[in-house]
């Protein structure tokens, strides 16, 4: 597919939407072609390609390797850490459909968690996540009981939560995080259709809004072999 030279999009938001069709449609499926290649093929300049490409890197949906090129990501969702975001948007900036099967939602009275949100009574909601289809997550996140009923109000099977929760006036300034690996439970290997053996991400995550005040409590599963946290990280000249 040729890029339009006289469309106002620039060109390398063009070449980028070309790699990822081309990504979609299986054309590659490991390596994609060098920078070089690119630029015969589409006729454009380094600083084009390397942006196209660098975009796509930041979306998780290519991978670079040193040394040995850029390659399409192993892992079928990539969320870079920085940014307080929702399982939903992190699945459509990879270009796929998002999908939620709420599992379960009311009142609940475990003492640590409630502890953790600093209050008494508490409302939790648990819900399947899929990324085109295909289940990826189980997302569990526990909220003060005021917020926690609004939410309720609101079909769960539909809503992203943190849209929602803006939605109803509650901002989301700062959050936590802490990523371990362990072995998926009875009940999480059946519902993410994985081996008994299986290896997960569990993370937990706790939000608060611009007062301080503790909004959110997550403590989700995430499918090791489908999704992957990704940072970006620099070295300040000096530093010991």
């Amino acid at each position: 597919m040729a890029l339009d030279f006289q469309s106002p999009l620039p060109l390398h938001v063009q070449l980028k939407e070309v790699l990822r069709k081309d990504i979609e449609k299986g054309s590659y499926t490991e390596k994609i072609p060098s920078e070089r290649e690119l630029m015969d093929m589409f006729s454009v300049s380094r600083s084009t390609v390397r942006e196209a490409v660098s975009s796509l890197v930041r979306e998780g949906v290519l991978e670079k390797i040193h040394g040995k090129g850029t390659f399409v990501t192993t892992h079928k969702v990539n969320e870079w850490l920085g940014n307080i975001k929702s399982f939903t948007e992190t699945v459509e900036n990879m270009g796929m459909k998002p999908g939620i099967q709420l599992i379960n939602h009311g009142t609940q009275n475990n003492s640590v968690i409630a502890e953790t949100l600093g209050v008494e009574d508490y409302y939790a909601i648990e819900r399947l996540r899929f990324a085109d289809g295909e289940p990826i997550a189980i997302e569990r996140t526990y909220y003060p009981m005021e917020i926690g009923q609004k939410l309720a109000e609101h079909d769960l099977n539909e809503v992203t939560l943190y849209s929602l929760l803006e939605s109803i006036g509650v901002s989301l300034n700062e959050a936590e995080q802490k990523i371990t690996a362990a072995v998926a439970s009875e009940e999480d290997h059946k519902l993410l259709g994985i081996p008994a053996s299986a290896s997960i991400l569990l993370v937990e995550r706790l939000t608060t809004d611009p007062q301080g005040n503790i909004v959110e409590y997550n403590h989700s599963t995430y499918r090791a072999d489908k999704y992957a946290f990704c940072i970006k990280m620099s070295r300040k000249s000096g530093s010991l």
